[in-house]
């Protein structure tokens, strides 16, 4: 349904953009045949690569792309693990790391306006340094870009206090499938004017549209913060943490919760042992306060808190902490460059039956894989990571399939999805499918029909139309 890129389309791109921001040679093209995706099944080589400068360059982009019928995949830094940003139809890669600046921050109404190649760590050291808290914080905010983290509605460790992604936006600047650009949203604490379609375009994945600018919310910074480290040496008291917390009412920041797989793996990675390496799961849990003495009485009650659900031992967490958590991903790649990364996401109350259950289910069916738990544990956000090991690409493929089998329905029966953080993308396209109500479904590909008609933005992502 798509035709190649031609000579045409070239002098097109580069008559809108200028020839230094297109590229087509075979060392470009090799560079983005994938993003965060190691295994080369799922790679797939553009046939052009684009760097618009402006808002006015990318919606040029996309007129080109219909006029030709030609697909654009939308790429942000390339973090996914989803297979996201692959361009699985060919076409053009459109990137948005020129469009980096800071437009406007305005401190006394706490709100930045920036563009969508701005990357979330510079974002997050500005606000910071003048006492403000921009609360997006995915565990990538070192290399990925505030437009990436938009069209994911990505997570990360706050997600537990402050939401996810789209709760820190005011208004997004798109561009749509077709060229036209519109501002969706507004700096409003409350807003019924019509369909919310800020929020329809955030977490869309780059299919409905392409986010070139966007306004964020800040919140003051708590100056009082404590970071708890709990060790548990047996996972079922461990899992009974996060219940535990919530019912106690100390709002955390973050819960953040580590099998002993993981505890290994990283500290290895990070060349760095703390206490139980072998036989510890950690639960990392930060809390966040205004005044100092509400500090030290949650401390104390978190403390005892976590003795009582059994833990070993209560440590202060320090940086090393989080530098093991924070390398997790990493640390499993450089055990196997195959692996598949679920990120369910169920009720916060059903967490622990999750990890509990399929767990057991690994153990039970003697799976040849390595299997290990990752969990933003106060938001009910599980990730699995399946590392191939030593088996042939056959028992793999079969193997994590039969998984699948079994722990996807499982999630759906306790009212949960397929992802709470990372998107569908292509990696996940059948699952959706296959789990996602049929109803559900066709609303979905209805809305992407209307909006994108020769289905031109990001093709093969979420579902097929």
């Amino acid at each position: 349904m798509y035709n190649k890129v031609t000579e045409e389309v070239i002098v097109a791109l580069e008559t809108a953009l200028g020839k230094e921001h297109v590229k087509y040679d075979a060392e470009v093209l090799e560079k983005y045949k994938t993003d965060e995706e190691t295994d080369a099944h799922y790679h797939h080589l553009p046939e052009v690569v684009v760097w618009p400068g402006s808002t006015a360059e990318v919606a040029e982009v996309m007129k080109i792309a219909n006029k030709f019928l030609v697909p654009v995949t939308p790429r942000s830094a390339g973090t996914s693990v989803s297979c996201g940003a692959i361009a699985v139809c060919g076409g053009i890669v459109l990137l948005l790391e020129r469009l980096d600046k800071i437009i406007e921050f305005n401190e006394e109404a706490m709100y930045m306006v920036v563009e969508a190649g701005a990357r979330t760590s510079v974002i997050q050291e500005l606000a910071s340094e003048k006492g403000l808290l921009y609360a997006g914080d995915p565990c990538s905010s070192d290399s990925c870009l505030i437009g990436g983290n938009i069209a994911t509605n990505a997570g990360g460790n706050k997600a537990v206090r402050y939401g996810t992604t789209r709760d820190q936006v005011y208004k997004i600047e798109v561009v749509t499938p077709q060229g036209e650009v519109v501002e969706l949203g507004g700096r409003l604490k409350k807003n019924s004017t019509g369909y919310c379609l800020e929020q329809l375009i955030m977490g869309s994945e780059g299919t409905l549209g392409i986010i070139t600018k966007a306004t964020l919310k800040l919140l003051p910074l708590a100056p009082h913060k404590l970071d708890i480290l709990a060790i548990f040496t047996d996972l079922n008291k461990a899992v009974t943490l996060v219940p535990n917390l919530i019912k106690a009412g100390l709002n955390p920041t973050s819960v953040e919760f580590m099998d002993n797989n993981f505890v290994r793996a990283s500290s290895d990675y990070c060349e760095l042992k703390l206490p139980h390496y072998d036989d510890g799961c950690y639960i990392i849990v930060t809390v966040e306060t205004f005044n100092e003495d509400e500090l030290e009485e949650k401390m104390g009650e978190l403390d005892e808190i976590c003795t009582e659900s059994g833990a070993v031992e209560v440590l202060e967490a320090d940086d090393r902490v989080w530098r093991i958590r924070r390398n997790c991903l990493e640390a499993t790649r450089a055990i196997s460059l195959i692996g598949a990364t679920d990120d369910l996401v169920v009720p916060v109350d059903q967490i622990a039956n999750c990890i509990n259950h399929l767990t057991a289910v690994a153990e039970e069916k003697n799976y040849k894989f390595k299997l290990f738990t990752l969990a933003h544990a106060g938001d009910g956000n599980l990730h699995f990571q399946i590392l191939k090991g030593e088996m042939t690409d056959e028992e793999w493929e079969n193997q994590v399939n039969e998984f699948h089998s079994i722990a996807y329905p499982y999630v759906y029966s306790l009212g949960g999805r397929l992802s709470g953080e990372h998107g569908i993308g292509a990696k996940k396209l059948p699952a959706m499918e296959k789990y996602t109500n049929a109803v559900e479904l066709k609303i979905m590909k209805d809305i992407k029909k209307a909006l994108d008609p020769n289905n031109i933005l990001n093709p093969g992502k979420v579902f097929n139309v």
